[in-house]
């Protein structure tokens, strides 16, 4: 009996190793994200480049995997942009680089040389699957995807910059911008036959773009920026998640992969948790704040000058200046309007940058004018019909659901529309002074010369006659400069210009 139960736990055992085993492997990988940080001269109690810094070293000196993916939005608008065209952002970023760089819209600001001049500063991976130039070639330096390897477990990255930047920035002519999601999808697919076990895009997209992306389920984890949202998606299947913006917040995705080898055949589960880090209570790095301490130095022997007070509260919140008049947009397109001698303004409010609030009272500097105005726009009076005055007015109210930087701030002009319209044909009616425009008739425009380029969707006007054009014209900055340093005591007020139905 003892020798029968011996053969047959023999005979059991040289069946199982005809049986091919089960391999089976846990790999942690934790995903960083930021997106939309530029400004060098942050004071507020979070974010900023050094406190930025600090998170990821914190992160990677725990030792695990750990993949940081900066969502595009760097070398503008800084403030000291202005001066060094983003030179300073790639400085800092440098100093703790990120595994994965994808451009945002403001990386082309300066046009396509500077941009390529900023990305061979880079110190760290550039990625760009939709970015290619005007013949069909991959930018220099760049690559569309890649797969990093952690363990037993190959995670497929892909870049995609922003689609929409030759609406919203200036890269000329020289760089193509292709579909996000179609590109999206068959770098997708690649990845996968090339055997990505989980696909990450890093994306920067607005939120039209985001949710389509979403919903393709084509990619497992979307990293994004562009909307400067504190943004987090997860429906069990597809993850998307934004960081807001100046690294307020860094978004940690902490992803559990199960890999499983069984019979030739590779299966994998895997399940994220999410931390949003606050920067408010980190300690800055200090190499980078040392670095940014400089710059700001050079910033305030030039730019702590008060030019004039305002007696009325001022919002540039981006929730503000994009979605209903404001006092701040008044002011500018008032100051624009005057330094031309011009009819009527309109200024984009996506061009307003300062994102803050200013107290009744406040002393305004020149530091405080160019956080608001950093792009270097110039103005510049235009003639323009009514009809396509009325245009331009439907565009730039054409998409404030997504908080579009199109939407109109506006002088001489007081205009009702209806948002529950379709798109195209919202405007009801539009007023010069108090008289209904004249879709015949010939006005004068003050304006930036970026929309007069048809930038943030404005294409009516760039068939405008210039009277005032780009080469003789002054910065916007300095316009709303002088108006204030005039006046010496401002009152800009909401007054009805804009009058909106939802």
């Amino acid at each position: 009996m003892h020798m029968i139960r011996n053969t047959l736990i023999a005979a059991l055992l040289s069946g199982a190793s005809l049986i091919s085993p089960a391999l089976a492997e846990a790999v942690n990988i934790t995903f960083l994200l930021t997106n939309d940080i530029y400004k060098v001269d942050n004071a507020s109690e979070r974010g900023g480049f050094a406190r930025l810094n600090a998170v990821v070293k914190a992160e990677r000196a725990k030792g695990g995997n750990v993949v940081y993916a900066h969502a595009g939005d760097l070398i503008s608008p800084s403030l000291f942009s202005s001066f060094d065209q983003g030179e300073h952002t790639i400085v800092l970023t440098n100093i703790v680089p990120p595994d994965v760089f994808t451009p945002g819209n403001h990386e082309y600001d300066f046009g396509a040389d500077v941009f390529m001049k900023r990305m061979k500063e880079a110190k760290f991976p550039l990625y760009a699957a939709n970015l290619r130039t005007a013949d069909g070639k991959m930018i220099e330096g760049f690559k569309d995807n890649a797969i990093l390897e952690f363990g037993g477990a190959k995670v497929g990255i892909v870049g995609l910059t922003a689609e929409d930047s030759p609406v919203k920035s200036s890269p000329g002519d020289t760089l193509k911008f292709l579909p996000t999601v179609e590109t999206a999808v068959a770098q997708a697919k690649q990845l996968r036959e090339a055997g990505a076990d989980i696909v990450v895009a890093v994306v920067h997209a607005n939120r039209e773009v985001d949710r389509a992306l979403f919903d393709t389920r084509a990619i497992d984890i979307i990293l994004t920026g562009d909307d400067h949202d504190l943004a987090l998606f997860f429906d069990g299947r597809t993850v998307m998640v934004e960081s807001k913006e100046e690294a307020e917040f860094v978004t940690a995705v902490d992803v559990k992969l199960d890999i499983e080898e069984k019979d030739g055949k590779r299966s994998v589960k895997w399940y994220p948790n999410f931390r949003f880090i606050d920067t408010a209570g980190v300690t800055p790095d200090a190499e980078t704040q040392a670095k940014a301490d400089e710059y700001n130095a050079l910033l305030s022997k030039e730019l702590d000058v008060a030019v004039g007070t305002t007696t009325e509260p001022l919002d540039s919140r981006k929730a503000t200046v994009r979605t209903a008049e404001s006092a701040i947009g008044n002011l500018i397109a008032d100051a624009t309007r005057e330094a031309v001698q011009a009819d009527i303004a309109i200024t984009n409010g996506g061009g307003i940058r300062g994102n803050k609030e200013y107290a009744a009272g406040t002393q305004l500097t020149r530091r405080d004018i160019l956080t608001e105005l950093p792009f270097g726009n110039r103005t510049v009076k235009l003639e323009v019909t009514g009809d396509m005055v009325w245009a331009a007015l439907e565009s730039g109210l054409s998409d404030v659901e997504n908080s579009a930087g199109r939407f109109p701030q506006v002088s001489g002009l007081t205009v009702e529309a209806d948002l529950t319209k379709p798109k195209g044909e919202r405007v009801v009616s539009v007023m010069v002074g108090d008289k209904p425009i004249d879709k015949a008739a010939t006005y004068t425009l003050a304006t930036n010369d970026y929309m007069f380029g048809g930038g943030d969707g404005y294409s009516v006007l760039k068939s405008a006659r210039p009277l005032l054009g780009v080469r003789d014209a002054k910065l916007m900055a300095n316009d709303v400069m002088a108006y204030v340093t005039a006046k010496k005591s401002i009152t800009p007020k909401v007054e009805g210009r804009i009058k909106l139905k939802m």
